[in-house]
């Protein structure tokens, strides 16, 4: 790939991430679930309004200092690609930062935005703007449900072995794995 077509690239995967959000808030009811294999992997609309498996705190400024935090990495991640690319570093190294940076920046704008652009902010949110919530619509349903009332501090909990995600989580997931992969490769010469 020439090194202009990383930006397009980063450009499309925001797109397809945002198109896919939009097109379930818009026509699938929140906790509507659609099979697409059997049981086994549906679309089911939620909203996080948290961070990465739902993880939330009962703080009034949680999520306004998470947006934060996102931005401020969005932004560094994106330097760092520049710089990668201008450098002509690996184009394996390109890619996978180019999709970290692509996810990081879907669920941005899911953040930064999408509480006044689709009111979906939380209802305990001091205002709308950098309290969005991440819309989540991918589910493979590994295993659900209660663990027996015998387990210690566990009884009687609801557990799901999988996450509801959305494009730009698997971007970021996939960027990981494939630095984490190829760690060696990318990371052990003088170039850093």
């Amino acid at each position: 790939m020439k090194k202009h077509q990383f930006f397009y690239l980063a450009f499309f995967l925001i797109f397809l991430d945002q198109f896919i959000k939009l097109l379930v808030h818009y026509n699938m009811p929140l906790y509507s679930e659609i099979s697409l294999i059997g049981n086994f992997i549906k679309l089911h609309h939620i909203e996080n309004p948290g961070m990465a498996f739902g993880i939330n705190f009962d703080f009034k400024y949680t999520k306004l200092i998470l947006t934060l935090f996102r931005l401020f990495a969005s932004v560094v991640i994106g330097m760092y690609l520049k710089y990668i690319i201008v450098k002509s570093f690996d184009k394996t190294l390109i890619l996978s930062t180019t999709m970290i940076f692509s996810g990081a920046v879907g669920n941005v704008i899911d953040s930064v935005f999408y509480g006044i652009l689709l009111n979906n902010s939380p209802k305990n949110a001091p205002f709308e703007l950098f309290n969005g919530q991440v819309i989540d619509m991918f589910f493979i349903d590994i295993w659900e449900g209660y663990l027996p009332s015998y387990i210690p501090f566990l009884g009687d909990t609801f557990i799901s072995l999988w996450p509801v995600f959305n494009v730009a989580d698997s971007l970021i997931f996939i960027g990981v794995f494939i630095l984490i992969i190829f760690q060696k490769k990318f990371f052990n010469s003088n170039e850093y």
